[in-house]
């Protein structure tokens, strides 16, 4: 793996690893409660991050996933699924990411497009990867502030 390739991974890898950390800790009743108007939970964030991760690296870079464990319940960011199936759920897909990751070079072209403007910017996996590092960085900040909301610890993660 070049040096470019395992610097965007470790980056990729703190901020998965923030996300995890920020909910060390709380049960499943903080996990599946809300505490912002637009009504998302920290467990339902965590999904949509699986979610994200499936679709960049398998659906968009390989043209391929497997099918989801559940069928889609169209409940942004809430989900009626344990924290054992969506943590789960989560790991499996940064891990099935990083398997992509590490077998194709950082310009291989997409095999399918993403719908919209963002869709038409990501050229390379190279562009998923910086995506998927800029999408859970932005989720992990909005999951630091709704743990201080839920019991006021802060500066969780690795970084």
């Amino acid at each position: 793996m070049d040096d470019e390739k395992k610097a965007l991974l470790a980056f990729l890898e703190w901020q998965r690893a923030s996300v995890l950390a920020i909910l060390d800790g709380l049960d499943t009743e903080a996990l599946t409660t809300s505490v912002v108007p637009s009504g998302w939970t920290p467990l339902g964030l965590v999904e949509h991050l699986g979610h994200a991760e499936r679709h960049w690296f398998q659906e968009i870079a390989t043209g391929s996933a497997d099918p989801l464990p559940w069928p889609d319940d169209d409940t942004p960011l809430v989900t009626v699924r344990p924290p054992s199936v969506v943590l789960e759920f989560y790991r499996d897909q940064c891990e099935r990411s990083d398997a992509i990751l590490t077998a194709l070079p950082l310009s291989s072209p997409p095999r399918a497009c993403h719908p919209g403007a963002l869709g038409e910017q990501i050229t390379d996996l190279r562009g998923i990867v910086l995506h998927m590092i800029e999408e859970t960085a932005r989720h992990a900040g909005h999951l630091d502030i709704v743990r201080e909301l839920l019991d006021g610890k802060t500066g969780l993660g690795p970084r």
